[in-house]
């Protein structure tokens, strides 16, 4: 075990390190000006000289981000429950979540902060309404899809549509769910960036769309360094989650 898990961390030490090594190469060899792409080594000396600064707008971003996740999951869970449970919400809401999918809600972005305002609640209605769609759309798509063989037991032992949805079809629809989860803290950090460039007075866009515009690309480097690696523990996260159900629902 010990063995496997130095050759995780080395080859994940060496995928780290040979794209920063190519970073530095082309920075040194083509003469590119540090205004336009900095060198990793810069970048890191701006991560460390305000360190303070970034974890200030971070923790803005973070908080954003969670509050948005939370509210797209709750709200996309719901909907498809109410949609595999009844046939009229199907008739009714589907058509409308097709339109709205069909609307980008990043253009969006700009009026959502017209309504509610620079501050939290405009951030936190834009990523909700990215992370909601995905996963509306990969648990549905699972909670219809119980094999035919189950539907028939279900029916054969007198059970009713609430007792099928809780006993069957949704653990038949966790693998959809974490798909949509996937999906969901991946379009999640970039309606982050979409929110606060639109407008914000704090959080990682606002301080890259004002370190653009003073010319310290390195510090815009070091934000966007900083949102990745709270994309990449989002990603742990639900990956983690992912092989807790695998092993729960392969117990159970």
């Amino acid at each position: 075990m010990m063995q496997n898990l130095f050759h995780t961390l080395l080859r994940g030490l060496v995928v780290l390190l040979v794209p920063i090594a190519g970073w530095q190469a082309t920075v040194t060899l083509s003469g590119i000006p540090q205004y336009i792409l900095p060198g990793p080594i810069l970048v890191a000396q701006s991560l460390w000289d305000n360190a303070g600064l970034l974890w200030q707008n971070a923790l803005w971003s973070a908080g954003n981000l969670g509050l948005g996740l939370l509210a797209g999951i709750i709200l996309g869970i719901e909907t498809a429950l109410m949609l595999a449970l009844s046939p009229r919400a199907r008739w009714l809401l589907r058509p409308m979540l097709v339109i709205a999918q069909a609307v980008p809600v990043f253009a969006l972005a700009p009026v959502i902060t017209l309504w509610l305002g620079y501050g939290m609640p405009s951030k936190i209605v834009t990523i909700a309404l990215v992370t909601y769609f995905p996963i509306t759309s990969a648990l549905f798509d699972r909670l219809v899809a119980l094999p035919a063989g189950l539907v028939d037991l279900s029916q054969l032992s007198g059970g009713n549509p609430c007792r099928e949805l809780l006993f069957l079809r949704l653990p038949h629809a966790v693998p959809g769910l974490l798909s949509g989860l996937r999906l969901a803290v991946v379009y999640g950090p970039l309606a982050v960036l979409i929110g606060e460039w639109v407008g914000s007075s704090q959080g990682l866009g606002h301080l890259m769309l004002m370190s653009n515009g003073r010319g310290q690309t390195a510090l815009m480097f070091a934000a966007l360094l900083v949102l990745a690696f709270l994309s990449l523990c989002l990603w742990l996260a639900v990956e983690a989650l992912s092989r807790w159900a695998t092993r729960l629902l392969l117990c159970g």
